[in-house]
């Protein structure tokens, strides 16, 4: 089943201050040709009617819709979809991303995550302190190695102590998906100039 990353409705700003609902359901990532179309349907002209807004969104990731406004830039709405799509994660990651709330106060913050995916670390099935200390003691394969050489110690590790420094150490948290997130690298962010710029040059067209 194909995911989706992010519609919404584009209605006629113009049409609706005159008291009519004209609008339609926009999966992006969109074409330039397919954007000139679908506003061409709903009497955007250019001369009388000029302007757009969102009155809906609907997305398969938890969490993105509740961060865009309706008075987002359309191309910026294209750009997060295609970064989103490009990223690699899948609904789950990307919700947990979200959840953790760095980096989704604006349209150019969430760009900035959807394209920095890497700067994340999401684990799943992990619901507590317990299980993360044992999930990362289980990966440094230390555990392993004290049960193999008989160490005593292997019997009195405190998973959820060593599982609570780990995660005040990173900033992480557990999201409501039974995820645990954390922000382990800095992002190079954007801003709208930046984007534009990107989209002048045609490289986030």
């Amino acid at each position: 089943m194909n995911r989706r990353i992010l519609s919404a409705f584009v209605t006629n700003l113009g049409k609706y201050t005159e008291g009519e609902l004209v609008g339609k359901w926009v999966d992006f990532p969109i074409t330039d040709g397919e954007l000139k179309t679908v506003l061409q349907e709903i009497g955007i002209d250019g001369i009388r009617y000029e302007e757009i807004f969102f009155t809906d969104y609907e997305s398969d990731i938890a969490g993105l819709t509740a961060c865009l406004g309706e008075y987002e830039s359309i191309s910026l709405l294209n750009c997060l979809a295609m970064k989103l799509e490009e990223s690699g994660c899948d609904t789950e990651e990307l919700a947990a991303m979200i959840e953790s709330g760095e980096y989704t106060g604006s349209i150019e913050e969430l760009i900035t995550l959807a394209d920095n995916t890497d700067c994340y670390m999401v684990y799943r099935d992990i619901q507590d302190d317990s299980d993360l200390g044992y999930y990362f003691i289980e990966e440094t394969g230390l555990l392993q190695e004290w049960k193999s050489s008989g160490n005593p110690l292997a019997r009195y590790i405190d998973y959820e102590a060593y599982g609570r420094d780990v995660r005040l150490e990173q900033g992480g948290i557990f999201t409501e998906g039974g995820c645990y997130v954390a922000l382990v690298d800095t992002p190079v962010e954007y801003t709208r100039a930046d984007l534009q710029e990107l989209y002048s040059s045609g490289l986030a067209a």
